[in-house]
């Protein structure tokens, strides 16, 4: 925080500093006692992703469609344009995407999850294998489901939870070469590139390897998608962190970052500040015919693409809003004072703190957990037992089972995302949720862990059910 404080006060001439929005309306929430919280966890299998939101206190599970919308994305649903085809709505849409990241053409989703499908059922061929800086686990499932198979081109400082590289997101250039050597370029329909790497917790790409990145695809002559769903909070800290872009805006290092890569997809419901919403954007006309023909047999007509007009208006708007430099400001403030206040108390995390949450490392919680007793689940569910803050299991849950063998993948990083959604919490909130994560630390060798009792097919973390160990 003490970073963020010094620029807030560079740019207001004063150390105070407070959000940049006031409130207009509230919502109650609840506080439940223990022995409640605890019947509500039992009844949820100990997974937070089955808990009732009436039965949270503070909602830290994701910032995905939990953002607050302004007063303008509220006066501007009332402006849809509800029409099958054609809505006015998605062609003020279609210029806000393509004036702010640059791409050509432009093809919405219902939410990043269709645009995942989409691009993927479109490049890859069975037998392909797509290389990324690291894997998330929507994106992953829908390249294995076309046929392909993921392949990890991370930097190696992106598995260590204490490393302190700035750019931990940043794809290793020899990995990768040595993977298009070993398997063909031919074999490789893009490159997958993230912008803040998600299960990395949150760790940004550097302009440095994105151009780097994009001059060793062209030599083999394959494309670089990007995964743009939090490139503003990435572009925060190439300004921040890389010499040359102090004096430029979020909107212009977004779009300059862009115009290195040849499409992407979009979560909406993270940097865009809507509840629902998705798209894609290419550069490639062939690329984008089979786009638009495939959203409207998966999602909708191509004017919509499973949203309504009220919600592409809103889009458009929070689009806009994303890339103002108060916003970045504050949003990436409110998670660096969380991390902050953990490590004040020598709470494991991942350092640097990334842009939409902080993450605890739970095998230092609980390093007598082995990891098939789950201890990011087990810490993910002791949190809500303490407090009822929600967070997320980011570890061996989440990293599902191999396809081929059908064991657990085990993943380097067992971790707990404490996620913060954009314009919904203040100061005081957060206090809470970092004494919660303090009361639990100090009480880390109780733990006993936890076994699976059911298991769904695809992305287990979403639905799996567990008990405690006795």
């Amino acid at each position: 925080m003490k970073t963020i404080l010094k620029t807030m006060g560079e740019q207001y001439g004063r150390r105070s500093w407070a959000e940049p929005w006031k409130i207009k309306m509230v919502e109650p929430i609840k506080v439940m006692t223990p022995q409640e919280r605890r019947k509500c966890l039992e009844d949820a299998g100990y997974n937070t992703f089955l808990l009732r939101s009436e039965d949270v206190y503070i909602d830290l599970l994701t910032d995905s469609g939990t953002s607050s919308m302004s007063d303008r994305q509220w006066a501007g649903m009332m402006l849809g344009d509800e029409a099958y085809a054609g809505s006015r709505n998605f062609y003020r849409l279609e210029e806000t995407i393509q004036r702010i990241y640059g791409y050509r053409y432009f093809v919405p989703t219902h939410q990043g999850r269709g645009a995942e499908n989409l691009i993927s059922q479109t490049l890859i061929k069975q037998g392909d294998v797509v290389p990324g800086n690291m894997y998330f686990t929507t994106t992953r499932l829908h390249q294995e489901l076309a046929g392909g198979t993921f392949r990890d081109v991370v930097i190696e400082e992106a598995h260590d939870p204490a490393n302190e590289h700035p750019f931990k997101g940043n794809v290793d250039l020899a990995k990768l070469e040595r993977l298009i050597q070993e398997v063909g370029a031919s074999r490789i329909p893009y490159v997958s590139l993230a912008g803040t790497v998600n299960m990395a917790g949150g760790q940004p790409v550097s302009m440095a390897n994105v151009k780097a990145l994009r001059a060793l695809c062209d030599r083999y002559g394959i494309r670089l998608m990007l995964d743009a769903t939090r490139m503003a909070e990435n572009c925060f800290f190439i300004r921040e962190r890389e010499h040359g872009y102090r004096d430029k805006t979020v909107a212009e290092i977004l779009k300059e970052f862009c115009s290195f890569t040849d499409g992407a997809w979009m979560s909406a419901k993270k940097d865009s500040l809507v509840n629902i919403g998705g798209w894609l954007a290419v550069n490639d006309g062939e690329v984008f015919e089979e786009l638009r023909n495939l959203v409207v047999v998966y999602e909708g007509l191509h004017t919509y693409g499973g949203m309504a007009g009220r919600d592409m208006e809103a889009l458009a708007i929070g689009t806009e809003e994303s890339v103002q430099d108060n916003h970045i400001i504050c949003r990436i403030g409110q998670v660096r004072y969380l991390g902050e206040l953990l490590e004040n108390w020598d709470i494991p995390i991942v350092k640097p703190v990334g842009g939409h949450a902080v993450f605890l490392d739970a095998r230092k919680f609980y390093p007598h957990l082995s990891q098939d007793r789950f201890p990011a689940q087990t810490l993910a569910s002791d949190i809500y037992l303490d407090s009822g803050v929600r967070s997320m299991e980011r570890g061996i849950v989440s990293a599902g089972r191999d396809p081929e063998t059908g064991h657990h993948r085990y993943p380097r990083l067992e971790l707990v995302r404490l996620t913060l959604p954009r314009r919904v919490y203040t100061q005081s909130h957060i206090d809470v949720v970092a004494e919660s994560v303090r009361s639990v630390w100090d009480r880390r060798h109780e733990a006993k862990g936890l076994e699976m009792t059911y298991e769904p097919r695809y992305l287990r973390f979403f639905q799996a059910r567990f008990k405690p160990l006795s």
